[in-house]
């Protein structure tokens, strides 16, 4: 049976979020359906809010719904430590943590040439400037560790070298619960370099 043209556009675009296949897609498109036009009205008018409302923070580039994100406005937070990230939505990660008491720039991608990304087209020049005043004197590298997270990470180390402070990446490894005889290769190598005494 083929479902209505405006319900199929509505899981054609739920399909397009990520992590969501066409069958989960259905069945969130077939909820609110069930659950009525006020309910899907409600949807309609958070993300529209939610558009008009929300963007990026002026200086570090997360989410924020002010000219600054909640990390850079709070004067607690160590403006000595910078953690590079590529996107917004890490910021949110190694917040959920709520270890690290520096703050952030984001990057907004990752240096990849098969999909047309170089370093002009992130925000390096930003990070640069932000560098400028002598203020920041550790700067924590947590980019994904891929093959693009890797040639980004080392791309930043090389330009930051010169400018004379402290440049880290975070340690990669094994996850906590996993299986040693399931690793690949890499991920045992790296977590061999990351060693520390217990």
């Amino acid at each position: 049976m083929k479902l209505p043209a405006p319900l199929e556009a509505v899981i054609e675009a739920l399909q397009q979020l990520p992590g969501v296949g066409a069958k989960s897609a259905q069945r969130m498109a077939l909820h609110l359906l069930k659950e009525g036009p006020e309910a899907m009205n409600h949807l309609g008018d958070l993300l529209h809010h939610a558009a008009e409302k929300v963007g990026f923070c002026e200086c570090c580039g997360a989410f924020a719904d002010q000219p600054l994100c909640p990390v850079c406005a709070d004067p607690r937070r160590d403006p000595a430590v910078l953690m590079v990230v590529a996107e917004a939505s890490n910021v949110l990660s190694f917040e959920r943590g709520g270890h690290f008491r520096g703050r952030y720039h984001v990057l907004g991608g990752l240096i990849s040439p098969l999909k047309g990304l170089g370093p002009d087209q992130l925000r390096i020049r930003e990070l640069l400037k932000r560098l400028e005043d002598g203020a920041i004197r550790e700067i924590v590298l947590a980019t994904n560790p891929t093959l693009d997270g890797e040639a980004t990470a080392a791309w930043l180390a090389r330009i930051l070298e010169p400018v004379g402070m402290s440049v880290s990446r975070i340690g990669v490894g094994l996850p906590i619960g996993s299986d040693l005889e399931y690793a690949d290769d890499l991920t045992l190598d790296r977590a061999l370099e990351g060693r520390r005494k217990v």
